[in-house]
C-alpha cells in the first residue's frame, strides 16, 4: 500500500488502541498505542539466570536465585517480557476474559521485539504453547498461549506443535492460590499424546503469565522425561 493512501486511510479511520481505546498514529506500533506501551513495566537485569526472577538490588550481573540454587528445575531458563501489573495485566485480562483475540497480534509482536536476544540465542526446533483443558477451550474459544506462540512461530519459522502436550484435567487459575495450592493444582495435570515428537528437541514453551512457575515446570517435566533435549520458557508477563 502506498504511503499516501495509507496516510489517507489512517486519517479517515485512525487506528484504535486495543487496550485504552484511544486513536493513534500507527507508524510503528500495531494495535497498542505509544502511551500504553510506555506504561508497561519491563523486566531486565539483574535477574535469576535460571527462572528469570528479577532482583531488586544493585548487583548488575544475573545470578541464580535461592529457589533455583536449592531445587531441581526441568526447564533450562525462563524469561518474561514484563511485570503482571498495570497496562500489561489489563491487556492480558482483555485477551483472556473479554475474548479480545485482536490483542494477540500486538502482544505477540511485543514478545518478539522485546525478547530478540532470547529468541535468537537458541536454535529451537519446536514451539509448544501451554495447553488449555478442552472444556476451558470450548468456553473461551481460543488458547491465548497458542495465539502468542503462533506469532513467534511465524516470525522465526519454528514449527508449532499443538497436538503433543495436553492438559488431562481442568485446573484452577494459579493467581490467588497459596504456594502449596499452586503446586497441588498442576501436579500431574499434563500428559504427552505423541512422545516421539519431542525426543532430542530444543523446545520453546510459551504461556501468557508466569505466576509461581509451577505450570511451566510441570509441562517442562513431562517434556524432559519424554526425551526432550532442552526446554526454555517464554511468557508475556510475570507475577512479581
Amino acid at each position: 500500500m502506498g504511503s499516501i493512501l495509507k496516510s489517507l486511510i489512517e486519517f479517515i479511520f485512525p487506528p484504535i488502541c486495543s487496550i485504552c481505546g484511544r486513536s493513534f498514529s500507527s507508524e510503528k506500533e500495531i494495535g497498542i498505542c505509544p502511551h500504553c506501551l510506555s506504561q508497561i513495566k519491563y523486566i531486565g537485569s539483574p535477574l535469576c539466570s535460571k527462572c528469570g526472577k528479577p532482583f531488586y538490588s544493585e548487583l548488575p550481573a544475573d545470578h541464580l536465585c535461592g529457589d533455583c540454587l536449592t531445587k531441581k528445575r526441568y526447564f533450562n531458563r525462563a524469561r518474561a517480557v514484563g511485570y503482571y501489573d498495570g497496562i500489561l495485566r489489563k491487556a492480558i485480562h482483555l485477551l483472556k476474559y473479554k475474548l479480545n483475540n485482536n490483542l494477540a497480534f500486538p502482544l505477540g509482536n511485543l514478545m518478539v521485539n522485546r525478547m530478540q536476544s532470547f529468541l535468537s540465542g537458541a536454535p529451537y526446533q519446536l514451539i509448544i504453547p501451554v495447553p488449555l483443558h478442552p472444556k476451558r477451550l470450548r468456553e473461551r474459544g481460543f488458547n491465548q498461549a497458542l495465539s502468542l506462540a503462533r506469532f513467534i512461530s511465524k516470525k522465526y519459522n519454528i514449527p508449532l506443535d499443538v497436538y503433543t502436550l495436553a492438559r488431562r484435567r481442568q485446573t484452577k487459575p494459579q493467581v490467588g492460590l497459596s504456594k502449596q495450592e499452586r503446586k497441588d493444582n498442576v501436579r500431574g495435570a499434563f500428559l504427552l499424546l505423541k512422545s516421539d515428537k519431542v525426543i532430542d528437541k530444543d523446545i520453546l514453551l510459551v504461556d501468557d503469565v508466569y505466576t509461581s512457575g509451577n505450570t511451566v515446570e510441570e509441562c517442562s517435566k513431562v517434556l524432559m522425561k519424554a526425551g526432550a533435549d532442552r526446554v526454555d520458557v517464554l511468557t508475556l508477563a510475570r507475577v512479581s
